[in-house]
């Protein structure tokens, strides 16, 4: 019965995909690397300094400049809270950013943060022109949907594998299955944000001769940033929960933490970096829920309550 019902070598088409891949566009592959590499490293520099000044041994009182430094990190953080959403905001990252430095997990935390940052970036460089693409053609549209719904559906530590065999170990791999597990939300939330301009006024911007570049820019993606927003706010909490699984590659941070102690069994530190984890995540959800907040659509709605 096996010519009824034959094997699909799916596994053998995939590997030999990526040896193409990997001889074909090597030189590529190089220069994404370095960019990623390079790009994290110049983010974790400026944000776990204090740190990087006692190893260089920068500074003459290590433990008091280290602690006066990290507590400046902590109030910029805070006055970035404060812009963007509230001062009960602001308030809960100095207490919040200072249970992590508390933890011994400042590190680890800008590193995970530094990675988050560099793969939301290019995750939403990619989402949001491609959502704008598909909400203009039907098309693209058709094209666009079944192919997030397999990177939706596609277990997260399925990308690993692949981006380890491209990239080798270490923070690009991490970098990479990131982008691609939390790009899926932009693309959707940007289309249907575009789509739910109402159409008066796209049309009454176009009998007063606006191009359509004009109106985009200036009617639908304005209409549109609170829904833009919710979908920059999912990509970061995806990207969030995909640094265990980074971790896994040899990513470091938080997520190389939870790593380690689960192949120790050490329940404390798997307690300490989860907690952490929770800690930047609630951060980084009030920051961009409160941006979201700040869209003129967003402050014309409440004027109006």
């Amino acid at each position: 019965m096996w010519f009824l019902f034959p094997r699909i070598p799916l596994g053998q088409w995939a590997d030999s995909f990526i040896s193409w891949i990997q001889s074909v566009f090597g030189w590529l592959l190089d220069g994404i690397s370095v960019v990623l590499q390079e790009t994290y490293e110049f983010l974790f520099l400026i944000l776990s300094f204090p740190g990087i000044l006692v190893e260089k041994e920068m500074i003459a009182d290590s433990s008091v400049m280290k602690a006066l430094l990290t507590i400046l990190m902590i109030l910029l953080f805070a006055a970035l809270a404060w812009l963007a959403a509230s001062w009960k905001v602001a308030v809960y990252t100095v207490i919040g950013f200072y249970v992590i430095y508390a933890l011994g997990q400042w590190e680890n935390a800008m590193a995970t943060l530094s990675m988050v940052v560099v793969a939301v970036v290019i995750a939403l460089i990619i989402a949001i022109p491609v959502g704008i693409w598909a909400a203009k053609s039907p098309v693209v549209s058709m094209i666009v949907k079944p192919v997030l719904d397999l990177m939706q559906a596609m277990p997260a530590l399925a990308y690993l594998v692949p981006a380890i065999v491209m990239f080798s170990v270490g923070i690009v791999p991490g970098a990479i299955a990131t982008i691609i597990f939390s790009l899926p939300p932009g693309v959707r939330l940007t289309e249907l944000g575009i789509r739910q301009v109402d159409r008066e006024t796209v049309e009454a911007g176009q009998a007063f001769g606006a191009s359509p570049g004009h109106i985009l820019r200036k009617i639908q993606l304005p209409l549109a940033m609170p829904t833009i927003m919710a979908g920059i706010n999912q990509v970061i909490m995806l990207a969030l929960s995909m640094v265990v699984l980074a971790g896994m590659a040899g990513s470091g941070g938080l997520g190389g933490e939870v790593v380690g102690a689960i192949s120790r069994l050490n329940v404390g530190v798997g307690i300490e970096s989860g907690l952490a984890v929770v800690l930047l995540a609630v951060y980084l959800d009030r920051v961009t829920g409160g941006l979201g907040n700040k869209t003129p659509l967003e402050r014309a709605k409440r004027a109006s309550a």
